[in-house]
Formats: C-alpha cells, sequence, structure tokens
C-alpha cells in the first residue's frame, strides 16, 4: 500500500493530490497552478543565483591562480637581476616597482609597502637623496599606506616629498607648483577630519602652518612672468578654507584652553596671629601664590582676539576673489559663475562661524 502510494499518488474525485512523501503544505501548494508556478520561478531564479556565485567563486580562484604566477614571475625576475647586476642595480627600481603593483592590486597593502620601500632605496643610491625619480615611488608608498589608514606615514611621506621637491625645481617650475598643490591639499584634508586626532594647540599650529604656506605660495605666484590672476584662485580659496577651519576651531574651543595674555598667578600676603616662645601673640605674614582674578578674563580676550584675526584672514581672501571674479578676463562664463557661487558660499560658513562665536565666546 505504501509503494503504491510513492509512485502513483492518492486520487480523490476530480483532483490529483500530492504524493503522500510531500508535506502537507507542499502537496497543497501544487494543488495550486498558480502558487505551483510561482514556487517554479523561485526555483528557477535561486538555480542561476546558485550559478551565478559559482562562476563567480571559480573566476576568483582563477584571478587568485594567475596573481600567484604573476608574482612568482616578478619575483624570479628580481632575483635574476640581483645574481646578474648586483642588489643596488638601478634596474631593480623598475622590477619592484612592478612586483609592488601587483601587491597592491590584491590589496596586500604591507607587501607593497615593503617592496616600493626597496625601490625607493634602490633610487637614493643611485640617484642620490634628492632626485625626480623618487617622488612617483613616494606617491605610490602615500597609495598603499592609504589602504591600511595609516595616516601619520602619510603625513611624513607627503613632508618627504615637498622636501624633495623644494630642493629639486625652482619656485618657479611648475612642476613645484604642482608639487606644492598636492601638498596643501594633503595638508587641507588632514586639518578638515582631523585625521591625526590632533589637541587643539597641535591642530591650531598646524593650521597656521598651512595658512602662511598658502601665503607664500600666492606670493610666488604672483612674482612669476607670466601671472594671470585666475593662477591665483585654488592657492586664495584653499588658504580661506584652512583660515575657516581655524576659526571653527577657536570658536568652539574652551576659552581655558588659551593662553591668557597676563601672570596666570600672583603672590598675595597673608598673615596670621600666632603666639611667640614666650606664649605673647605675635602677627606673622608670608607671601603665597594664588591665581591672578584677572586671568580667565584675558583667557577670554584671547580667545576673541583669535578668533577675529581669523575672520579678518578669511575676509581679506574673500575679497580678493571678489576682486577677480570682477576683474579678470581670463574667466569664462561657467568659471565666473562657479566663482561666485564658491564666494557664496565661503561668505555663509564665516557669517555662521561670527554668529556662532558669540554664544561660545564666554564658554
Amino acid at each position: 500500500m505504501i509503494s503504491k502510494c510513492k509512485s502513483a499518488g492518492v486520487t480523490s474525485g476530480h483532483k490529483r493530490l500530492a504524493p503522500c512523501w510531500l508535506s502537507p503544505l507542499f502537496a497543497t501548494l501544487l494543488a495550486t497552478p498558480l502558487l505551483a508556478q510561482d514556487v517554479t520561478v523561485e526555483v528557477q531564479q535561486q538555480a542561476e543565483q546558485d550559478g551565478a556565485r559559482e562562476q563567480e567563486v571559480a573566476l576568483e580562484l582563477n584571478k587568485q591562480e594567475l596573481d600567484k604566477q604573476e608574482l612568482n614571475k616578478h619575483q624570479q625576475a628580481i632575483h635574476e637581476l640581483q645574481s646578474n647586476l648586483g642588489v643596488y642595480a638601478p634596474q631593480l627600481q623598475e622590477a619592484y616597482g612592478d612586483l609592488a603593483a601587483l601587491y597592491e592590486e590584491v590589496e596586500d597593502y604591507e607587501s607593497a609597502i615593503s617592496i616600493y620601500s626597496n625601490a625607493l632605496q634602490i633610487s637614493r643610491i643611485n640617484t642620490g637623496l634628492y632626485s625626480e625619480q623618487q617622488l612617483p615611488i613616494i606617491k605610490s608608498l602615500i597609495d598603499s599606506n592609504s589602504g591600511l589608514q595609516d595616516w601619520q606615514e602619510i603625513d611624513d611621506l607627503h613632508e618627504l616629498s615637498y622636501h624633495i621637491s623644494t630642493r629639486i625645481y625652482e619656485s618657479s617650475d611648475s612642476s613645484y607648483l604642482q608639487a606644492a598643490s598636492y601638498y596643501g591639499d594633503w595638508k587641507l584634508r588632514l586639518l578638515r577630519e582631523n585625521l591625526l586626532d590632533q589637541n587643539y594647540h597641535t591642530y591650531a599650529r598646524s593650521a597656521e602652518e598651512l595658512s602662511a604656506f598658502y601665503e607664500r605660495l600666492i606670493a610666488n605666484l604672483e612674482a612669476q612672468p607670466d601671472f594671470e590672476a585666475v593662477s591665483l584662485l585654488p592657492a586664495i580659496y584653499n588658504k580661506t578654507e584652512t583660515d575657516l577651519v581655524l576659526a571653527r576651531a577657536i570658536a568652539s574651543t574652551p576659552y581655558t584652553a588659551f593662553e591668557g595674555t597676563v601672570s596666570r598667578y600672583v603672590y598675595q600676603s597673608r598673615c596670621r596671629n600666632v603666639s611667640d616662645s614666650n606664649g605673647q601673640p605675635v602677627r606673622k605674614c608670608a607671601n603665597v601664590q594664588v591665581e591672578n582674578p584677572r586671568y580667565r578674563q584675558s583667557q577670554q580676550d584671547a580667545k576673541q582676539f583669535a578668533l577675529i584675526h581669523r575672520t579678518r584672514a578669511v575676509q581679506a581672501s574673500i575679497e580678493r576673489l571678489r576682486q577677480i571674479h570682477g576683474q579678470s578676463e581670463e574667466l569664462g562664463e561657467v568659471e565666473r559663475d562657479q566663482l561666485a557661487s564658491q564666494i557664496n558660499e565661503l561668505e555663509t560658513q564665516s557669517v555662521m562661524i561670527a554668529q556662532g562665536a558669540r554664544y561660545r565666546l564666554l564658554y
């Protein structure tokens, strides 16, 4: 009886029931044509998804195998160069770079950094401490360290790259100006996101140094023989952004973090009655150090002065942008509209900082 039920199912009236080995729920689904069709579609879709996943896994395994073969090939090439030409051969620089790029492609950033460091050492040995050949390698090191989010190492590498650029390029060279822009963009990002988690004093000093850096860059651009006012726009805009970042930090920092303009402590004479050796009352006085009651007010004054100084710098930069917008003939219509939009944005940010500072001045 059981084998007959398995092979043929059970018939009742005009309906053919599901075989008895099926669950009651599945039997009900099959008994309804539309539901059965839906189940079939879902099964097909699941099968297609499973097949796609299997194909992706197979492709990934194949890619890993190819990557492994490529890595082995480049490593073997490096060993051959070292054996034939020596461990400091100039040809190793390119070989190291190719190998490190493969490690970077498979997101093995630590290995990539190690190999790029070898390439940088080879470059220094063969071209000296300051050479243009080192700059692309340092750029690659920056990219690999970005994969690890090692912000301090990235900052050190940017400092090295800019230092080398100042030694090998003239200040009027376009390559120097590109290097300065690259360096400034990184430093501005460092401030915006506070990637190094600096305290207020270190943060403020970094922002002041960057603002001064842009001032020098603007002066350098103005001194070029073929100077055009529009060439100042990126540097002026970034300087304004830097000053705004610092203004926000000043406004949001408690006044107690600022150095007061008067001495923090003063000496006061304190007297009391004591008994001498004969038991007679005598008055004894001493100078004691106490906090200067004017010190807190001077801290508030210092915060206000710092904020006013920085907002004035912002306004001066905005005014410079307005002059270029109104007087420069090199700007096209689209560029002029973009500059007008940037000026409005900077003005809005400056006003918001000033308004917020009024409420935070006493805190």
